[in-house]
């Protein structure tokens, strides 16, 4: 136990943390963007209700969502330490050391990226999770005629009288849903224009974020033969660099221009 733990609080150590960490978080944005993409069916948020509801309670999922929660701060806090600690190493600046010749400009601006992406998930969680868990999110009802598949939706300003946090009821051929909306709630979200801007920079941090830290990462966790470097930069680049950050920041815009 006493040499383990020099290594965990070395600059090495620390790395190697952040990159696990990082490395667990694009996974998660994998499975957050394919549930989010049922925003854009045109069921009035059926599936994405059903989906958010699943999220929120089925126990395995709560459980990876802790580990979400303190891989971000983590992540955050780590990130923080070494970006502190290399400038108090190197007090000379980049405008005396080229360091436009030895690096991209994403790599030396990771702090940077870093931050914007924290102020936006600090405002995601505010206007989603915490609205869904502890705000005013409105209620829906969905009754559909199962034979037919004809809905009937009904907005509900008043909590259902016999609502335990889901209601999902079959009978005499009608199946009867009554959820939180928190469709309506991004659909409301998504009509205020700095909080669509303020997403889509979020996306655009994101992207030369994981361009550089998802190649990084392989790297610093000893994932590194000249045979698999070239995939490993092009899922970093084309995946997390440019579908992923577009598709989500697609979100915002759809609701603003289109909905």
């Amino acid at each position: 136990m006493s040499k383990s733990k020099p290594v965990l609080t070395s600059s090495l150590g620390k790395k190697l943390i952040m990159s696990l960490t990082g490395l667990f978080l694009c996974t998660f944005l994998i499975v957050h963007l394919i549930g989010n993409l049922q925003l854009f069916k045109d069921d009035a948020g059926y599936a994405f209700n059903n989906y958010a509801y699943f999220m929120t309670h089925f126990t395995p999922i709560k459980v990876v969502s802790y580990l979400l929660y303190a891989s971000i701060i983590i992540h955050a806090v780590y990130a923080l330490i070494l970006t502190l600690k290399n400038k108090a190493a190197r007090p000379i600046g980049y405008n005396q050391y080229d360091g436009k010749s030895n690096s991209a400009w994403n790599s030396r601006n990771m702090g940077i990226l870093g931050t914007v992406l924290l102020i936006f998930i600090v405002t995601h969680m505010q206007n989603f999770w915490y609205q869904y868990k502890f705000g005013t999110t409105p209620y829906v009802e969905y009754r559909t005629e199962i034979a037919t598949g004809n809905q009937e939706i009904t907005q509900l300003d008043d909590v259902p009288a016999d609502y335990i946090g889901y209601l999902r009821t079959e009978d005499s051929g009608v199946e009867l849903v009554k959820s939180k909306d928190l469709y309506k709630q991004v659909a409301v979200t998504f009509q205020n224009p700095f909080l669509v801007g303020l997403y889509v920079l979020g996306m655009a941090a994101l992207s030369f974020h994981l361009i550089h830290g998802f190649k990084s990462a392989f790297q610093t966790v000893g994932f590194n033969h000249r045979r698999y470097n070239g995939i490993i930069q092009a899922i970093g680049v084309w995946v997390f660099g440019i579908i992923v950050p577009i598709l989500f920041a697609a979100m915002p815009l759809y609701f603003y221009f289109v909905k």
